[in-house]
């Protein structure tokens, strides 16, 4: 017998019929004799519409306020599926944050969890009974509801998974597994039996939409195993687990991309000590994150360009500051462009092979694509380069690095 956590998100929810269907879910896990816990968010797109019921009302709410309306939408979800679970004959019982109770902090809108009473909940998983869970929420000080920010009913999942000591914790989701890039651009991506929390951290944190960072964290500081399947399709998924579950450790293991990336060049910026503090302290004050950082050689001893990355949704804030900053810069002229993307190769292997970024930029240089922007870490590199070489990009490099014929 195992203890099991089953984690749907709002596509799996998203009408009376997907419902039922998870309900015959849940309940096959129960026939097989195993104690299970049911996490589930809001139904698609009623959390979107509470946040809209928000900024309609007051622009500048009360966070405190705002949580009490958009933690609804997991309330109703339990409700109904603790009803269909009960109509085929399974024992279930609802649960909202502050009843088990799940305790966070004050970040209202973004609460981090901070403890979980699992006492009732575990005695009651004990004696048969399904606990279906609101994902998303807890309470925080004064007996506040508070909501954990957005993916965070995987958050919740992973976390009471932590809590009750689960064997496992089951995402379910519209997509089937991880694979080893976007199946979507490449035909031939193949989708991963395990990964480590390592290389999904990296993989989420780069783009892939499979599952939240702060999800991946969590599982990998509690050592939960998590498996991503599909609510849809019967069929296995991808194991996220320690590296030691893992005997065939590929070289690399997946090859993510984000699109939400832009650059500025700062051109013929003074070539003096301090000046890149000068130029990111502004932006920092700002809650501009920059990501990679070139600086030019210094052909006369004086002057450098200065390249750095940012997020898109960033660029006009950060132009902005560094407009009204140009006189204490001394820079020539600053030059933006939001048409770049980030191609990120990532695997274990990499630790104790050489050789993975110097086939990287054989690849693209092959199929001359101008690498701009390049930053690596002990499992990562990451290359950025114009944005209508994405696809050319992804499928050279899956290609390159053998992904393709596994």
């Amino acid at each position: 017998m195992a203890r099991i956590v089953m984690k749907f998100g709002g596509t799996s929810v998203g009408d009376c019929e997907r419902i039922k269907n998870v309900a015959r879910r849940v309940k096959a896990e129960v026939d097989r004799g195993n104690e299970v816990a049911v996490v589930v968010s809001a139904m698609s797109g009623v959390t979107n519409q509470l946040v809209d019921y928000c900024k309609q009302i007051a622009p500048l709410h009360d966070a405190r306020e705002y949580d009490t309306v958009v933690a609804t939408g997991e309330q109703v979800t339990i409700g109904l599926l603790a009803m269909a679970l009960q109509e085929i004959g399974v024992t279930a019982r609802s649960w909202m944050g502050w009843q088990i109770p799940i305790r966070t902090d004050g970040a209202h809108g973004k609460a981090r969890i901070e403890s979980i009473d699992t006492t009732e909940l575990e005695r009651r998983m004990a004696e048969g009974e399904v606990a279906v869970v609101a994902g998303f929420q807890g309470v925080g000080p004064g007996n506040r509801v508070a909501t954990l920010g957005r993916g965070g009913s995987d958050t919740s999942a992973v976390a009471i998974a932590a809590a009750v000591k689960a064997d496992r914790c089951d995402i379910y989701t519209d997509v089937d597994g991880v694979y080893t890039t976007d199946p979507r651009i490449v035909a031939k991506a193949k989708k991963l039996d395990k990964i480590t929390y390592e290389e999904m951290l990296e993989l989420a944190s780069l783009g892939a939409k499979v599952l939240q960072t702060r999800s991946v964290e969590m599982a990998m500081k509690y050592r939960v195993r998590v498996q991503v399947l599909s609510s849809f399709v019967d069929a296995p998924g991808t194991l996220v687990c320690d590296e030691d579950e893992i005997v065939e450790k590929e070289l690399v293991s997946g090859i993510a991309y984000s699109r939400d990336e832009a650059k500025i060049t700062l051109v013929r910026v003074a070539d003096r000590p301090g000046v890149a503090a000068s130029i990111f302290g502004p932006l920092t004050d700002a809650n501009v994150n920059v990501d990679m950082i070139v600086q030019n050689v210094s052909e006369d001893g004086k002057h450098t360009d200065m390249t750095f990355t940012l997020a898109k949704s960033d660029l006009d804030r950060a132009i902005k500051v560094l407009n009204e900053k140009k006189d204490e810069l001394h820079y020539e002229r600053l030059v933006p462009d939001s048409n770049v993307v980030k191609i990120s190769v990532i695997g274990m292997g990499m630790r104790s092979h050489a050789g993975v970024a110097q086939k990287m930029f054989k690849t693209l240089a092959e199929k001359s694509i101008n690498i701009q922007v390049i930053s690596t870490s002990e499992i990562k590199v990451s290359v950025l380069i114009a944005e209508e070489y994405t696809e050319l990009a992804l499928r050279a490099l899956h290609t390159a690095y053998g992904l393709d014929t596994h």
